[in-house]
C-alpha cells in the first residue's frame, strides 16, 4: 500500500513534532534534574545547619504525633524519638518524667488551640543536660492543621555557669552581708573613703566613739575621728597611702568618751575604690607596758638591793641585766653589760678573775655549763674558790629561752655554822655547869635537852633521860621521889602549857626527903619548851622567917595606927584645956586682970594656936604617910576656893606691901578634900608670903591642861639653893642616930606634897637664890 505525500507529510510533521517534544520532554527534564539536586541540596544543607543550630525543631501534631531529629532524641536519652508525645516518657526512667511532660503537654495543647505562645525549662532526668523549650503554634506552610512548632534548645553549659555565678553571687552577698555585719558589730572604730578620701562609710563604733546620733550624720558632717597631727588631717594622710598603694599605720592620740585615748590608726588603700581605716583602741597595752617597764625597773632596782647575786641572760646567751652584788662577787668590768657580755665569755673571765672552782678540763666545764640553756631544769652548785670564799650557784631556765643566774656568797653562812656548832658545844657546857635543873622539850612531848643537874635534882636515872624519853614516862619515874605523888600532874602541866599553849607559868612541889623544888616553863623561840628547876629548900625556910617578920610588922602598923588615934586625942586635949582656961582669963571669970596679965594671956592663946596647928601638921603628916589620912572629896569651884584662901591672908600680905595677882579662867573644878587642899595650898602661899620682901608680887595661876588641873604660886623673893630645897622637901626626919627628930625647914612643905600626893596629884618646886620660887600643883 501506497502512501500519498500528504500522509507522509503529516507523519513527517507528527514524527518532527514527536522529535521535537521529545527533544523537549528530555531538555525540561534534566532542567527539573538539576534543579531536584539543587533542591536536595539546599534540603541537605538545611537538614545539617538545623542539625548545627544550637535549637532542634520538634514539630507536634494534632495527634499527638511528633517529628523530631537524633540529636533531640540523644538530648533526651533516647536511640530514636518515638512517634507520640506522650511517649517522651519512657518506662525505662528515660526522657521527661511525667510532671514534665504533663506540664509540656498542657502548654502544647494550648498553644494548637489558642496559638498562645509558651517558655518551659526542664532539666533531663538522670543528666545534667538543662534544656530551654519555646513554643507556638506552627505555620500552615510548615505543617498545616494545627501542629505545635516546639524549638529545643540546650543551655547547659549556660544553667551551669548561670547557676555558679548565682552561688557566687549569693555566696558574695552573703559574704558582704557577714562583712557589713562583722565591720558593724566591730568593737574598733572602721571607716572607708572613697578616691577623693572622704568618708563614705562608718559602723556605729566609729559613730560612738565621735558621739554622733547615726552614721549618715556622720558621713553627711564629714566627722573626723582622729585630729590633725603636724598639720595633717586623717583625710589627707589616707590620700597620701592611696597615693604610694601602701598602708599606712601610726599610733595617735584620740579623745572618747571624754579621756584621753592612745589609737593605732591604719589606712589600706583598695586600689581604685578608694581606703579603707580602722583605729584599735592600745590604751591599756601602753599603761600595761608601761607597767611592764615600771615593773622591770622596780624588779631591777630590787635585785640591786639584794645582798644575792643575780644575772639575767637572754636566749643568745648574752648578758641582759647583773645587779651589783654579782658584779661584785665576779669582779665584772663596768663595760661588760653594756656589750651584752656572752655567758662563755663570762665563765672565762670569771676563771681569769679566780672567780670559778679549779677544774682541769675548763672548756669542757665551760661547756657543761652552757647545756644549762638548754636542760629546762634548775640546776645548783657549790663553787668553793681559791681565796676561801664558797659561792652557791643556782641556774634557773627561763620560758624565753634565757637564764637567771643566782650567786650566793655562803662563805660567812658557813662560817656561822661553825660558829654554831661551837655555839652549841658551848650552851652544853654552860647548861652543865648551871646550878638550875634544865630541860627541854619539844612540842610532840619527847626530851630533847638536859643538864647534868636535872637528873639529880628529880631523882631520875640518867640512862632514861638518853633515851629522850615522852614526858608521860619521865613524869612516872619523877612521881615517886615527891612527897605527894598526885602533885606530879603540876609537872605535867607546866611542860604542856609551855610547849603547845605557848605561856609562861611555874608551881612547886615538896620530894620525899624534905626538899622544896621550884620548877617553871617557859616556850622558846623555836617552838620547844624549857623546864628550869631550882632547889628553893633554904628560900623556903627564909621566907617562912619573912612571913613572920611580916607579920609582927602589920601588928606594929597597927600599934601605930592605935597610937596615933592616942596621940590626937591626947595632944588635942590639953592644948583645948589650956586654950580654954586662957579664954576665961582673958574674959575676966577670975576677976579683972592687970594688962600684963593681959599680955601673958594673950601670949598664952597665940602659942597655943601655934601649938595646935603644928600638931595638926604633925598629925596629918603622920597620917598621910601612914596612908591612914582621911579624906571627904567634892566638887570644887577652883578659883571661887583658892580666893577665899587668900583672903584669908589678906592682911599679911598688906602688912609686908605685896602685890598678889590671881590669874585662872572661870568654871575649873577640881575633885578634893576642901579643908586638906586649903592647908596645902595656904601652906604654900605662907612660904611665899614669908619668903617675898616688902614691895614683892606673888602670883597664883589657874589653869586647865590636858594632864590635868594646874595651879602655879609663884614669888620674886629671895629664893632658894637647891640643898635648902632638898633640906625644905624633908622637913622633920629621924636623926642620925635615931634617938630623935632633927628639924630642917618646918613641915609646910612636905605636908603640902603629902596632901596633894593623897589627892593623886603631884607638887614641883624650882627656885634659885635670888630670883624667887615656883610651886606647881598638878590635880587629876
Amino acid at each position: 500500500m501506497e502512501l500519498s505525500p500528504t500522509i507522509i507529510a503529516l507523519l513527517g510533521l507528527l514524527l518532527a513534532a514527536w522529535t521535537v517534544g521529545a527533544a523537549w520532554l528530555m531538555i525540561s527534564a534534566g532542567a527539573k534534574a538539576k534543579g531536584a539536586e539543587s533542591t536536595r541540596k539546599a534540603a541537605r544543607r538545611m537538614a545539617r545547619l538545623l542539625d548545627e543550630a544550637p535549637a532542634i525543631p520538634l514539630l507536634v501534631r494534632a495527634d499527638g504525633r511528633i517529628e523530631g531529629s537524633d540529636r533531640l532524641a540523644h538530648w533526651l536519652g533516647f536511640d530514636a524519638l518515638p512517634q507520640f508525645l506522650s511517649e517522651l516518657a519512657d518506662a525505662d526512667d528515660r526522657g521527661l518524667t511525667k510532671a514534665q511532660l504533663s506540664e509540656l503537654s498542657e502548654k502544647v495543647r494550648r498553644a494548637q488551640k489558642s496559638a498562645a505562645p509558651f517558655r518551659m525549662n526542664i532539666t533531663v532526668p538522670g543528666s545534667q543536660r538543662s534544656l530551654a523549650l519555646r513554643g507556638t503554634l506552627a505555620d500552615p506552610q510548615v505543617s498545616p492543621g494545627g501542629a505545635a512548632l516546639v524549638w529545643v534548645f540546650d543551655f547547659s553549659e549556660s544553667a551551669t555557669e548561670l547557676s555558679r555565678m548565682r552561688e557566687e553571687s549569693a555566696r558574695a552577698k552573703g559574704d558582704f552581708a557577714a562583712l557589713v555585719g562583722l565591720i558593724e558589730a566591730a568593737p574598733m572604730p572602721m571607716w572607708f573613703r572613697g578616691t577623693d578620701t572622704r568618708l563614705r562609710l562608718v559602723n556605729s563604733a566609729y559613730v560612738e566613739a565621735v558621739g554622733a546620733e547615726s552614721a549618715e550624720g556622720v558621713v553627711e558632717g564629714q566627722v573626723e575621728l582622729i585630729e590633725s597631727v603636724d598639720g595633717l588631717s586623717a583625710a589627707q594622710v589616707a590620700g597620701q597611702a592611696v597615693q604610694h598603694k601602701q598602708s599606712v599605720e601610726r599610733i595617735v592620740q584620740a579623745t572618747i568618751g571624754g579621756e584621753r585615748r592612745a589609737l593605732r590608726v591604719s589606712d589600706l588603700p583598695l586600689g581604685e575604690e578608694g581606703v579603707a581605716g580602722y583605729a584599735v583602741d592600745i590604751q591599756e597595752m601602753e599603761e600595761q607596758a608601761r607597767a611592764h617597764r615600771a615593773y622591770a625597773k622596780a624588779q631591777r632596782n630590787m635585785l640591786d638591793r639584794l645582798s644575792v647575786g643575780v644575772a639575767q641572760f637572754d636566749a643568745e646567751r648574752k648578758l641582759t641585766f647583773a645587779n651589783q652584788p654579782f658584779r661584785r662577787i665576779f669582779n665584772m668590768r663596768l663595760g661588760g653589760l653594756a656589750d651584752g657580755l656572752p655567758f662563755e665569755r663570762l665563765l672565762s673571765e670569771a676563771r681569769d678573775a679566780g672567780r670559778t672552782p679549779e677544774v682541769r678540763d675548763f672548756p669542757a666545764w665551760r661547756q657543761e655549763h652552757v647545756e644549762w640553756f638548754a636542760s629546762g631544769e634548775t640546776q645548783e652548785e657549790a663553787w668553793p674558790l681559791s681565796d676561801g670564799t664558797h659561792l652557791r650557784i643556782v641556774a634557773q631556765p627561763m620560758p624565753d629561752g634565757g637564764l637567771a643566774i643566782i650567786a650566793e656568797d655562803r662563805t660567812e653562812q658557813l662560817a656561822l655554822s661553825a660558829t654554831r656548832d661551837t655555839l652549841l658545844r658551848t650552851r652544853t657546857a654552860t647548861l652543865d655547869s648551871l646550878f638550875e635543873a634544865l630541860a627541854v622539850f619539844a612540842p610532840d612531848g619527847h626530851l630533847q635537852l638536859w643538864n647534868r643537874s636535872f637528873a639529880s635534882t628529880w631523882g631520875v636515872e640518867a640512862e632514861t633521860l638518853d633515851e629522850h624519853p615522852l614526858v608521860d614516862t619521865m613524869l612516872e619515874e619523877i612521881a615517886g621521889n615527891l612527897a605527894k605523888p598526885k602533885h606530879i600532874k603540876r609537872v605535867g602541866e607546866v611542860i604542856r602549857t609551855a610547849t603547845l599553849d605557848r605561856n609562861e607559868t611555874g608551881s612547886r612541889v615538896a620530894l620525899a626527903d624534905g626538899r622544896t623544888l621550884e620548877f617553871a616553863g617557859v616556850p622558846l623561840p623555836d617552838g620547844n619548851g624549857l623546864l628550869t628547876t631550882l632547889d628553893v629548900t633554904a628560900n623556903e625556910q627564909a621566907e617562912t622567917a619573912l612571913r613572920e617578920r611580916n607579920q609582927a610588922l602589920e601588928q606594929a602598923d597597927q600599934v601605930k595606927t592605935r597610937f596615933l588615934a592616942n596621940m590626937s586625942y591626947e595632944f588635942r586635949t590639953p592644948l583645948t584645956s589650956i586654950g580654954g582656961f586662957a579664954e576665961l582669963l582673958e574674959s575676966g571669970v577670975a576677976g579683972e586682970l592687970s594688962p600684963q596679965g593681959r599680955e601673958y594671956v594673950q601670949a598664952i592663946l597665940d602659942s597655943v594656936g601655934r601649938l595646935t596647928e603644928q600638931v595638926e601638921n604633925v598629925l596629918d603628916l603622920s597620917q598621910s604617910e601612914a596612908g591612914l589620912l582621911p579624906l571627904r572629896k567634892e566638887k570644887l569651884e577652883l578659883q571661887p576656893f583658892v580666893t577665899q584662901v587668900v583672903r584669908e591672908r589678906e592682911a599679911e600680905i598688906e602688912a609686908k606691901g605685896l602685890s598678889l595677882d590671881l590669874r585662872g579662867g572661870a568654871n575649873i573644878k577640881v575633885e578634893a578634900d576642901r579643908r586638906q587642899l586649903a592647908r596645902a595650898v595656904g601652906h604654900l602661899l605662907d612660904n611665899a608670903i614669908v619668903a617675898t620682901d616688902r614691895g614683892g608680887k606673888i602670883l597664883v595661876d589657874l589653869a586647865k591642861k590636858p594632864e590635868g588641873t594646874r595651879i602655879v604660886l609663884s614669888d620674886n623673893g629671895a629664893g632658894m639653893s637647891s640643898e635648902e630645897l632638898r633640906r625644905a622637901l624633908e622637913g622633920l626626919r629621924i636623926s642620925e642616930d635615931g634617938e630623935g627628930i632633927e628639924r630642917r625647914q618646918g613641915l609646910g612643905i612636905p605636908l603640902a606634897r603629902q596632901l596633894i600626893e593623897a589627892h593623886g596629884g603631884d607638887l614641883t618646886i624650882q627656885s634659885q637664890t635670888g630670883l624667887g620660887t615656883s610651886a606647881t600643883i598638878l590635880l587629876p
